[in-house]
């Protein structure tokens, strides 16, 4: 007799696998049966593919030819709670369960069964000769903590071949042990006593560790201003997860920053988390999977992507800079991080916490109407306080041709290096220049397989795309007229303004920190701790600054164009303009010296800019919901973004007017619908792209209308549509 949830064997059986078919298929279990959700390996053609058992087969195959389940993994089945999340998941973005299923399966290795294996790890002896390539090959093990690789994997990540791994595993530089496949992870300690809280913090802190203890879902927002300690705060979170014995999982909108948290959670529970990002192993990622499985992985600390990890008892998830455009998935299955953990949450009874300084205008209005909890840190923790902040119009400003730094500017800088203070000037620009440009031809060079301009990065002598990452040496002459010496550079990116700050102040210590000039995280972080240690007098930075850093000797920051973000259509141009200006004017005066934050604009009088200047955060937000309510605009309304892809730019416009004119099924919904028109990056290594837009009430079954709409197209080969509930961003 059939138990409920378990298949006997030569039961039928729906399986869903991670590869991209959009559609159950039918097995015969395996000898011994098989539970619901359990990981299996399945034959498809001549193949064994990895997948899920999702229920009951649905019969409607000829029994004869169906092929039984080769095996079940040695893993722990996939929760209900998982199968609810990835099924929704699906359902809201409107992408394939299959595709998710490979999203909640990125852990190499899960076929394979529990054995030894042998490990490398760093010696603590150095080698005779330290060639250019034993040196990446220490590199790699000094940047991932200790971790151990396989051989043929720590050659691939040292770019190496396995001789020199060899040598130096012959000279005691490297270490080889064997060691279980998938180690376990220390035990933390939830009732070690973390940093002394001032009395804000502490109440803040109550009110979250109730919230965990409730055991209930519920969504609190954290808004702090910059240097509040919020932190602080959410670690106490996390300690009452892990007393009450549920995990917790700790979101984080960039991997640079992950060393340095990991070193705060050290401090405070004895051992390190679980990691789950891009630059772990392929070994840290299968032992975080089937750790956080099987409950053996307290905390995972990760990148949006370990939101489809398979939590045994999720407690606690924390997005930490909440309102982070990184954390929107842009390509392959497009989701946002802060949705899907509200979503998750919701499914497993656990707590989220959503922390900023400059919360995302979704946030802030569903604080107000209620649907989120909140709670505010006004102070900044100890002695320190806010920045003064201050506009320079540069309308009335001496500037000097191909000269950014006003005097102004310069003159405050001046000050800071007399006193021994470090300056912060922040461009959001990577490279040296955003335009070559001829002098002679009027040719402005651009990527030969996408609609953009290469980007100038004189430290590399390379033009790069920073749409699909091609670069080309920096010509001599115009590749358009072929005349010699007419190639300008226009327009300054951080490497430029390097060199402008060196010019001004030749003794002074200039550093970069761009994301494209760090190798890896762990290299990031140091140079952030040498800089923080007073190795640097100006410090030049892209976004990369804006996230979190803590720099003490930090007294002065100069936003060299704070017009920047307000150009252009995008419907989120103010909210993101204020989030990043008031984030950057954050780095300064966070110890016991004063700060103050410039401003170098064009339009002081912009409402974004006297918003920043007065502080004046609530009013800000007032007045921006109030501008998207008017216009129906999320968080007030929904839309969808719908991108028609293709290598013939004809074809592509025609099947996007054929879905234009074919809109009956959205029209349903009282719909908007905005083009066919080219997308504003209109091609993409070698892809035209054709946009069109659809805006709807809030509350209307948008997905559904959408589903549909695309039901029964035929794409042409080559050709794509892709879809984007609740677009972050219109490119």
């Amino acid at each position: 007799m059939r138990e409920r949830g378990f298949y006997n064997e030569g039961d039928l059986v729906s399986v869903l696998t991670a590869e991209p078919l959009d559609r159950f298929l039918d097995y015969k279990a395996p000898e011994g049966g098989v539970f619901a959700g359990a990981f299996v390996m399945a034959p498809l053609g001549p193949r064994r593919v990895l997948g899920v058992v999702w229920g009951a087969g649905a019969g409607d195959f000829d029994i004869s030819k169906v092929r039984a389940i080769g095996r079940v993994l040695d893993v722990p089945p996939m929760r209900t709670e998982m199968v609810e999340f990835l099924t929704k998941a699906a359902e809201y973005t409107l992408t394939p369960l299959s595709l998710m299923l490979r999203l909640a399966t990125r852990a190499p290795g899960l076929a394979q069964p529990p054995n030894m294996r042998k490990i490398l790890r760093k010696g603590l002896v150095e080698p005779t000769k330290l060639t250019a390539a034993r040196a990446r090959v220490l590199q790699v093990l000094e940047d991932h903590g200790g971790a151990g690789f396989a051989p043929s994997e720590l050659s691939a990540m040292a770019g190496v071949s396995s001789s020199v791994i060899k040598g130096l595993i012959e000279q005691g530089a490297v270490i080889q042990e064997v060691a279980p496949r998938d180690l376990s992870y220390p035990k933390l300690d939830a009732d070690s006593a973390g940093k002394t809280l001032s009395s804000d913090q502490a109440a803040a802190a109550l009110k979250l560790r109730e919230a965990v203890r409730s055991r209930m879902y519920g969504t609190t927002l954290l808004k702090g201003v910059t240097g509040s300690g919020k932190t602080e705060v959410y670690l106490e979170a996390v300690a009452e997860a892990l007393k009450s014995g549920r995990q917790a999982l700790v979101l984080l909108p960039e991997i640079a920053l992950t060393v340095e948290f990991l070193d705060r959670v050290e401090k405070r529970f004895g051992q390190r988390p679980a990691e789950w990002h891009s630059g772990a192993s392929q070994a840290e990622r299968r032992r975080c999977w089937k750790a956080v499985a099987e409950g053996g992985a307290q905390l995972v600390v990760g990148a949006r992507s370990s939101l489809f990890l398979p939590f045994r008892d999720l407690g606690l998830i924390v997005v930490d800079e909440e309102h982070d455009g990184s954390y929107k998935q842009e390509e392959g299955v497009l989701y946002h991080a802060r949705d899907m953990a509200v979503l998750r949450a919701s499914l497993c009874s656990a707590t989220v916490i959503l922390a900023s300084a400059t919360p995302s205008l979704e946030s802030w209005a569903n604080a107000e109407a209620g649907k989120y909890a909140r709670i505010d840190l006004l102070e900044r923790f100890g002695t320190a306080e806010l920045p003064d902040m201050d506009s320079i119009d540069m309308r009335s400003e001496a500037m000097e041709v191909n000269r950014w730094l006003s005097p102004t500017l310069v003159g405050e800088m001046k000050v800071r290096l007399e006193a021994g203070e470090q300056s912060l000037l922040f461009l959001n620009r990577r490279g040296f220049a955003p335009l070559t440009l001829c002098r002679a031809c009027g040719e402005q060079i651009g990527c030969s397989d996408c609609d953009a301009r290469m980007v100038e990065h004189r430290f590399l002598k390379r033009l790069v795309c920073h749409q699909c990452g091609a670069s080309k040496p920096i010509p001599d002459t115009c590749p358009s007229c072929n005349v010699e010496g007419k190639l300008a550079a226009i327009g300054p990116g951080v490497e430029r303004l390097a060199e402008e700050a060196t010019d001004l102040f030749p003794d002074a210590r200039v550093a970069i920190l761009s994301s494209d000039l760090a190798e890896t995280a762990r290299a990031l972080k140091q140079r952030i701790d040498e800089i923080a240690a007073g190795g640097a007098d100006i410090i030049i930075g892209t976004q990369i600054v804006a996230k979190g850093h803590n720099f003490p000797h930090l007294t002065l920051v100069g936003v060299i164009d704070a017009d920047l973000g307000l150009q252009g259509g995008d419907l989120r141009a103010a909210e993101k303009s204020f989030q990043l200006i008031r984030q950057v004017a954050g780095r300064a005066g966070r110890a016991q010296k004063p700060g103050t934050a410039l401003l170098q604009t064009h339009q002081p009088e912009h409402p974004v800019i006297k918003a920043i200047l007065s502080g004046d955060e609530e009013g800000f937000w007032k007045a921006e919901a109030e501008s998207r309510q008017r216009a129906s605009a999320p968080p007030y309304g929904r839309m969808a973004g719908i991108v028609v892809s293709g290598e013939k730019e004809a074809q592509v416009f025609d099947l996007a007017r054929y879905l234009a004119r074919n809109s009956q099924a959205i029209n349903q919904i009282d719909a908007q619908l905005f083009g066919p028109a080219a997308a504003p990056v209109s091609k993409i290594r070698g892809r035209y792209r054709v946009r069109l837009l659809v805006k709807v009430p809030k509350g209307a079954p948008m997905q559904k209308a959408i589903k549909a709409w695309l039901a029964g197209i035929k794409l042409p080969p080559n050709m794509r549509i892709s879809v984007d509930i609740d677009p972050q961003s219109f490119f």
